[in-house]
C-alpha cells in the first residue's frame, strides 16, 4: 500500500508537535501538511491530497464539524480521523454521521492514533477504547438525533462576536475590536444566530446571560441597533 500521507489539523502547536514525535518512528506514516486554522484545512487537503486527515473538532474560524463535512463532500478519497478532547456519544455520533471514519480521544495512548490511521487506510472504522462500537452502531441504525450543544458548533471567532454583540457592541465596533471588517463581523453574527436558533438582539442577550457570558445585571431589552 506504500506510505500513508497525513494532514494534521489542530490549533494547539503542542498537540501537533506530539503527533509529529509519535510519527517519527513510523516508516509507513508521513505528515505532509498541518494547520491550526479551520478555514485553511480544505485548501491544504486539496493541495497535498493526503490519504488521511487527522482533525480536531475545535478549530478557530471554522469548526471541525464544518471542516469534516466540507472535506467529506469535496475529497471523498481522504479518510478522516477525529482527534478530540470530547468523548461524549453526541460528539462521536455527529462526527460519524458527518463522514468521519475514526474517532480518537486525546487522552488515549498515542498508539491508538496510529492504529486508527492504519485502520481507516485499510477501509475500516476505528473508535477509541472508551467508546462503544456497538452502541454507536445502534444509534446510527436507529437514526437518533445527537444531543450536541449548538454552542459547541460555534467557532472561536463566533463566540467572541456573540459575547461582544450581547454586550451591546455594533458590528462596526466589533470589527474594530477584533481587527476584522464590519461585513465579516456581520457574517459571524448571522452565522452564530442561525446555529443557536436566535432571532433578535433580545434572544441573543438572554442566551448569553444563560451561558454566563454576561453579568446578571445586563438587561435583555433596549440594546443598541445593529450596524
Amino acid at each position: 500500500m506504500g506510505r500513508t500521507t497525513v494532514v494534521l489539523a489542530d490549533d494547539h502547536p503542542i498537540v501537533r508537535e506530539g503527533v509529529r514525535a509519535l510519527f517519527a518512528d513510523q516508516d509507513d506514516l508521513a505528515i505532509v501538511g498541518e494547520t491550526g486554522d479551520g478555514l485553511k484545512v480544505s485548501e491544504l487537503v486539496e493541495r497535498v491530497k493526503p490519504d488521511v486527515l487527522v482533525l480536531d473538532l475545535t478549530l478557530p474560524n471554522l469548526s471541525g464539524l464544518e471542516v469534516l463535512r466540507q472535506v467529506t463532500r469535496r475529497f471523498p478519497r481522504t479518510r478522516i480521523v477525529i482527534l478530540s478532547m470530547h468523548a461524549a456519544d453526541a460528539y462521536v455520533l455527529e462526527a460519524m454521521r458527518s463522514g468521519a471514519a475514526a474517532y480518537v480521544v486525546k487522552d488515549a495512548i498515542g498508539t491508538e492514533l496510529i492504529a486508527a490511521i492504519r485502520e481507516v487506510r485499510a477501509g475500516r472504522r476505528y473508535l477509541s477504547a472508551p467508546l462503544s462500537e456497538r452502541a454507536i452502531e445502534v444509534y446510527l441504525e436507529q437514526g437518533r438525533p445527537a444531543s450536541l450543544d449548538p454552542f459547541d458548533t460555534l467557532t472561536t471567532r463566533e463566540r467572541e462576536v456573540l459575547r461582544l454583540a450581547a454586550g451591546g457592541r455594533t458590528s462596526g465596533q466589533i470589527a474594530t475590536q477584533l481587527s476584522i471588517s464590519p461585513r465579516t463581523a456581520e457574517t459571524h453574527r448571522a452565522n452564530l444566530m442561525h446555529k443557536l436558533g436566535l432571532h433578535s438582539q433580545t434572544d441573543l442577550v438572554r442566551y448569553a446571560m444563560r451561558r454566563g457570558l454576561l453579568p446578571e445585571s445586563a438587561t435583555p431589552s433596549g440594546g443598541p441597533a445593529r450596524a
